[in-house]
C-alpha cells in the first residue's frame, strides 16, 4: 500500500512538473514574441493616425503582444507603402490606411514604388467614411451656399482649398466643386490633414477638404464648420450637415474605405489570427463608440471583402479621374 502510495506521488508529481515546464514554456513564448507595428502614412495628430491608436490599444490585448503606432508620413502614404513592401512578411509589420495610397496613388503616380495588387495582402477592413467640406472659423460662411456667394463676392469668384495630399480625392472633389458653381477653386495640397488643419485653425485658409474624421472634433468644438459631406446620406456624428447630393452635386456616394494590409507573402496562418483580433476589437463597445464618433461606419470586412471593396471603389474613381483629364505625374 504504501509502494503504491509512492508511486502515486511520484506520478503527480512527474505531471506537475510537465505541466509547470509547459507554463514556463508559454511564458517565455510570449515574452520573446515579437511586438507587432503597425504602419500609418500621415504624421501624428490627423485622423488616421487617431484611428491607428485606438485600434492599436486594444488589439494588443487581443494579440497579448505590444501594438506599436508608426508614423511614416510623406507623398500622400507612399512613404508608408514603400516601407511595406520592403518589409519581411512575417507578421510582424502592417499598414493601416484608407482609399488614398492603396487606390488612388497607383492612378495618380508613374512609378508610386509599390504595386497594392502584387506587393500586399488586405488583411481585414474596419470601416468605412465620407468626406467633407468645411470652412474655417474666421469665414463668415455658415453653409456651402454661403460659401459660395462669399468667394464669389470677396474673391471675385477665386479661392484655395486645402487637400491633405496632392492627386487626391479631395482635390478631385475640389476641381468638380468648382466647375459645378462656376468657382476658381485651386487645392492647395498639404502632407496629411494635421498641417491643413493647423492652418485652418489659424485662419490661413478659408476651407478644406479631407474626411470626417479629420473634422469632426473642431467641427464639434465649433473651430471650423463642416457644410457638406459625400455618401448617400447624412453623417450620424453630423446629423444637420447636408450632403452634397442634397445640394445638386450627384455622383459622390460611393465612400472609402479603411483597411489593414501586410506584405505579400505573409503567411495565412499569421493573417487570421490578426484579422480574427481586429475583428474582436472593433465589436467592443469602447472601440466602436470612439471610431463612430469620430464619424466612421465601423463594419467587419474579411480579406475577401476589402479586396472586393478596393476594386469597386477603383472602378469608380478611374472613371472620375479619366474624365477630369489628369495626367499621372
Amino acid at each position: 500500500m504504501s509502494f503504491s502510495r509512492r508511486g502515486l506521488v511520484s506520478r503527480l508529481s512527474r505531471t506537475v512538473l510537465a505541466l509547470a515546464a509547459v507554463g514556463a514554456l508559454g511564458i517565455a513564448s510570449a515574452q520573446t514574441a515579437k511586438p507587432v507595428k503597425l504602419m500609418v502614412g500621415f504624421p501624428p495628430g490627423g485622423g488616421t493616425d487617431a484611428i491607428a491608436r485606438i485600434l492599436a490599444e486594444r488589439l494588443k490585448d487581443e494579440l497579448g503582444v505590444p501594438v506599436i503606432v508608426e508614423n511614416k508620413p510623406g507623398a500622400g502614404g507612399q512613404i508608408a507603402a514603400q516601407a511595406l513592401k520592403a518589409a519581411p512578411p512575417d507578421g510582424t509589420t502592417y499598414f493601416l490606411s484608407h482609399d488614398h495610397t492603396i487606390t488612388i496613388l497607383p492612378m495618380v503616380t508613374k512609378n508610386p514604388g509599390f504595386a497594392p495588387a502584387t506587393d500586399f495582402v488586405p488583411v481585414a477592413g474596419f470601416a468605412t467614411f465620407v468626406n467633407a467640406f468645411a470652412v474655417s472659423g474666421g469665414t463668415p460662411a455658415k453653409s456651402f451656399n454661403e460659401y459660395v456667394t462669399w468667394v464669389r463676392t470677396q474673391g471675385g469668384g477665386k479661392g484655395s482649398v486645402g487637400v491633405p495630399a496632392p492627386a487626391s480625392v479631395p482635390e478631385f472633389l475640389v476641381k468638380v466643386i468648382g466647375e459645378k458653381n462656376k468657382l476658381d477653386l485651386v487645392a492647395a495640397p498639404y502632407r496629411g490633414s494635421a498641417p491643413m488643419m493647423a492652418d485652418m485653425l489659424g485662419n490661413q485658409i478659408a476651407a478644406g477638404v479631407a474626411s470626417v474624421p479629420d473634422f469632426i472634433e473642431n467641427h464639434k468644438a465649433g473651430k471650423v464648420r463642416v457644410v457638406a459631406v459625400l455618401g448617400d446620406k447624412r453623417q450620424a456624428a453630423m446629423p444637420d450637415v447636408p450632403t452634397f447630393a442634397e445640394l445638386g452635386l450627384a455622383g459622390f456616394e460611393d465612400v472609402p474605405y479603411y483597411g489593414i494590409f501586410a506584405p505579400v507573402g505573409t503567411p495565412k496562418a499569421t493573417l487570421d489570427p490578426f484579422a480574427a483580433a481586429v475583428a474582436k476589437t472593433i465589436a467592443t463597445p469602447e472601440v466602436r463608440e470612439k471610431l463612430t464618433a469620430m464619424g466612421l461606419t465601423v463594419g467587419f470586412m474579411s480579406s475577401q471583402q476589402l479586396a472586393s471593396r478596393e476594386q469597386a471603389y477603383a472602378q469608380t474613381w478611374a472613371r472620375i479621374i479619366k474624365n477630369s483629364g489628369f495626367q499621372p505625374q
